[in-house]
């Protein structure tokens, strides 16, 4: 009952960020499958920022985004390309830091939940802080949601607004007051904040329901294991007990005789 409250909160939050979102997918495009993915759209250097767990007991949740990095690291050093690793989620941390401890510039453990718009905003501002508008991309990676047994990891690139003449972000607006770099400089932040948002919010839902899963598992395995111990247990409680009649039948047996 609680665990199905918590997923449902959890997907609410996930509507309500899809939706806010929208605006983004217009500008980057929408979300990619990890799987299979070559990642030869990525430039020349990249800062890939995994949104992952502080608790475990959630199934492969954490797990299946380190695989994920892996398998991005490996194809873009591959390529000539060179990657950085942010981490929020302190399992995720754990994990990448026995693979790539070098790579990891910042790691952010112990976020508050469920979510919200203010705190993505507070871990946009960590990465900036961090560098993140150094690379030629931020590349973030996450769990999303399908249903409480499914899930799929996809990552989203988001690159910053620069470039000159025909390359020049935004051509078909004007900007008044503010010069035009400083409301590129803003809305690079905010594209950021929106991005970490929905992708916070869609991994949250998918790690509630992996942990629904992954209890329900356990609680049916332990079910089973007490139902074969206590199979067992009457087994040899009714041997001993025959063992036991037969001993005294054969006892009385040799008396009468």
């Amino acid at each position: 009952m609680v665990s199905a409250a918590k997923l449902k909160g959890d997907e609410g939050r996930r509507m309500t960020a899809i939706s806010f979102n929208n605006w983004a997918d217009a500008l980057n495009g929408p979300p990619q499958v990890v799987e299979d993915a070559t990642f030869e759209e990525l430039p020349q250097r990249s800062l890939i920022v995994t949104l992952q767990s502080d608790k475990g007991l959630c199934g492969g949740i954490n797990s299946f985004i380190t695989k994920s990095v892996k398998n991005c690291v490996a194809a873009l050093q591959k390529q000539g390309k060179e990657a950085d690793i942010a981490v929020i989620g302190d399992k995720g941390r754990g994990q990448l830091r026995r693979v790539y401890p070098e790579l990891i510039q910042v790691s952010m453990t112990e976020v508050m939940s469920p979510g919200n718009f203010t705190l993505a905003s507070a871990l946009a501002s960590e990465l900036i802080a961090a560098g993140a508008g150094d690379y030629d991309a931020v590349v973030l990676m996450y769990n999303s949601f399908k249903n409480a047994a499914t899930y799929t990891q996809m990552y989203k690139v988001i690159k910053p607004f620069s470039g000159e003449g025909e390359d020049e972000p935004l051509l078909a607006y004007e900007f008044e007051p503010d010069t035009k770099s400083e409301v590129l400089t803003d809305l690079q932040e905010y594209l950021l904040t929106s991005q970490i948002y929905h992708s916070w919010m869609d991994g949250a839902a998918a790690e509630q329901g992996s942990r629904m899963t992954a209890m329900e598992n356990a609680s049916k395995n332990a079910g089973e294991l007490i139902g074969s111990l206590t199979l067992k247990y009457n087994r040899a409680r009714q041997a001993r007990i025959t063992t036991e009649l037969i001993e005294i039948i054969s006892g009385a047996s040799a008396l009468e005789d």
